[in-house]
């Protein structure tokens, strides 16, 4: 075990009905007036916004509303959130949706304080202030809820970065079940892929670090496995969705990489490049992504490869535990080739090239240069 320094500041609300306290929470934290975030229509639909503007009216919060963030949330759109979080004053963002929209309203919130582009601040800034951030979760995936990172794309750069800050960590998110029981079959695939994915890179790449952690890391993967086996035929089953929603929330909220050392996050790197480039689902990059990395990377931690496909698979082998986390992802419908997702080929050293650029940023570009990218997109043909 390292030394290590553990603090999050996010308070979690979680159970059935609890987005009835947003406002009251709101109030707690001295908020008058709010920008709420929001997406797709879905929010319209199942009538959440609704009853979301009914509980803010009930506190007397005001509301400047600002919806159509998409998956993969634009610059354009959040440049236009900081514009108007600016010139109505809000004291705060309200952050109602997945992961896509609450990275856009901790960007929308760090831009409300700044005096210069948003953009600046995923490429050389590093945020110290934001407004307060809360949030309602309708999608399990991404972690944001609980912690200080937020991703944005840059469509005209095809640049997808993050930003990480303790400032636009969420003061409160409300996790309420029922809210994913709408998420569509592929999301809610998508969503199994990504939280796995989050435990998955220090799993494997870390140089040392407890077993308390693989253990921990395990149970993360191995009840996001089984969960998602039930929802995905019983959409509204909610111990399932429940479970699967908690153990997103851990799995990037900074709790398995305490006491490790030397982790990094290539797939990540890799699969930015893939969603900035061609708009595809996190989670399906990543479904494409992950087996070609754990087949040219195998040889570095072979011990822990075998260990992942025994604790995981019952099986035994370095390959073994890849090929069935590779069936898995067919089992669920997600891509797990470049050409599933109509990605040709043809464009490896384009994307290489895309995510080396980010890898550098990340301090990992010497590890993973062009050329070693190139031989992990050929695993994905």
């Amino acid at each position: 075990m390292f030394d290590f320094e553990f603090h999050n500041p996010t308070r979690i609300i979680f159970g059935k009905g609890k987005e009835s306290a947003i406002g009251a929470e709101l109030r707690r934290g001295k908020i008058r007036k709010v920008l709420l975030v929001y997406g797709s229509s879905s929010t319209k639909r199942t009538g959440l916004l609704d009853r979301v503007l009914g509980h803010l009216s009930e506190s007397s919060i005001q509301v400047v509303q600002y919806g159509g963030v998409v998956s993969n949330p634009l610059l354009s759109h959040t440049r236009r959130g900081v514009e108007i979080a600016k010139s109505e004053k809000v004291d705060a963002v309200l952050a109602v949706g997945g992961g896509s929209v609450l990275d856009e309203g901790k960007a929308i919130a760090v831009g409300a304080l700044a005096d210069d582009d948003i953009w600046n601040y995923f490429i050389n800034k590093n945020p110290e202030a934001a407004l307060p951030i809360y949030a309602i979760l309708t999608l399990a995936a991404t972690g944001s809820e609980m912690n200080g990172t937020a991703v944005v794309t840059n469509e005209e750069t095809k640049q997808k970065y993050p930003i990480k800050s303790p400032a636009i960590y969420p003061t409160v998110s409300i996790l309420n079940p029922e809210l994913t029981f709408t998420v569509p079959p592929d999301y809610s695939a998508y969503a199994a892929v990504d939280a796995i994915a989050h435990v998955i890179e220090g799993y494997f790449s870390k140089a040392a670090g407890p077993v308390l952690q693989d253990r921990f890391v395990e149970s993360i993967i191995k009840t996001v496995m089984e969960t998602s086996r039930i929802f995905m035929v019983e959409p509204d089953n909610y111990n399932a969705r429940a479970e699967f929603m908690w153990a997103a929330t851990l799995a990037l909220n900074g709790l398995t990489l305490t006491g490790v050392e030397g982790f990094s996050f290539p797939n990540h790197m890799i699969e930015h490049s893939l969603s900035a480039i061609y708009n595809i689902a996190h989670g399906a990059g990543l479904a494409i992504v992950i087996p070609a990395w754990m087949k040219w990377y195998s040889r570095n931690h072979a011990g822990q490869f075998e260990r992942f496909s025994q604790e995981i698979f019952g099986l035994s082998g370095v390959g073994a535990g890849i090929e069935a986390l590779e069936q898995w992802y067919r089992g669920l419908k997600v891509p797990v080739r470049l050409g599933d997702a109509n990605i040709p080929a043809t464009d490896i050293d384009m994307i290489a090239a895309n995510a080396h650029e980010l890898g550098v940023r990340w301090g990992i570009g010497d590890e993973y240069p062009v050329s070693a990218i190139v031989e992990i997109l050929k695993f994905a043909v």
